[in-house]
């Protein structure tokens, strides 16, 4: 797998670093394709219960490579196109998978890395940082699942608020916007993203040490719904539910928690 990701797998957790802090992590040709294989990777392991996407350097995601895109690339629509391509197939990897993914984004984050950050299910910032669309800037459109996910974290009107302006949200405004779940401090911005990353693993941790396999199929029933029907849905969650029950690591549980109660009540 290319350096521009580091990938490791440890006690059940796979982590995905973004790996090119001199580019903000903007994503090129490369990342794109290790994006993709890192991502198909974590997410087709029977051990990985866990998912954990950082970055190394200053910010999380500045979105495309735009200088790679003006001078290696060229200016070429059909290349650009085809490399979306290439990161929408990671994308769908980690939405339609069954492992809960969060994303310890600290820094800045914005055009498509927005979009790799809602493709967590689980977002941790830093207090430090700013989140944004900024696609018109350069007189481009969103990508990266940012138009078909932005609305569905923030609501219509405030992700057309978002991608119509050139605006950066706080962290606090992020947070009350529902596009992240926390913020934490740090005394420099080394220190915080450090902060950040620590509590990413933290929350991959907690998954694993609880119900892991139902926390996934929390996540796949809740990810999944806007595909089904209502009574669809509702079909889907009494067969997952059936299906859980089934599970040793359900029965155990069950079982202890029956016991409990009843000492409790005795």
């Amino acid at each position: 797998m290319s350096d521009a990701i580091l990938f490791a797998v440890e006690e059940g957790m796979a982590r995905l670093t973004l790996n090119r802090p001199a580019r903000l992590n903007a994503f090129n040709a490369d990342l794109a394709h290790a994006w993709k294989d890192a991502t198909a990777e974590a997410t087709s392991r029977a051990d990985v219960k866990a998912i954990l996407i950082d970055a190394a350097g200053p910010a999380f995601c500045a979105g495309g490579d735009v200088i790679d895109m003006a001078t290696t690339m060229g200016a070429s629509g059909a290349e650009i196109t085809a490399l979306a391509e290439v990161i929408n197939a990671g994308i769908r990897s980690l939405t339609e998978s069954a492992v809960p993914v969060v994303a310890a984004a600290h820094g800045t984050t914005a055009g498509g890395g927005l979009g790799i950050l809602l493709c967590s299910d689980y977002a941790v910032v830093g207090s430090r940082s700013k989140l944004g669309s900024l696609y018109a800037n350069i007189g481009l459109t969103p990508d990266l699942s940012v138009s078909a996910q932005l609305a569905r974290a923030v609501g219509q009107r405030r992700a057309l608020q978002l991608v119509l302006q050139d605006r950066l949200l706080s962290s606090t405004e992020a947070v009350e916007w529902g596009l992240v779940a926390e913020a934490v401090e740090g005394a420099d911005a080394v220190s915080e993203a450090e902060s950040v990353r620590a509590r990413g693993e933290e929350i991959a941790r907690f998954w694993l040490a609880g119900a892991a396999d139902a926390y996934g199929q929390a996540k796949r029933l809740v990810r999944s719904q806007p595909e089904r029907s209502f009574v669809e849905q509702l079909s889907e969650e009494a067969r997952s539910i059936g299906a859980a029950l089934e599970t040793p690591d359900a029965q155990a549980r069950v079982a202890a928690f029956a016991a409990a109660s009843a000492k409790k009540a005795g």
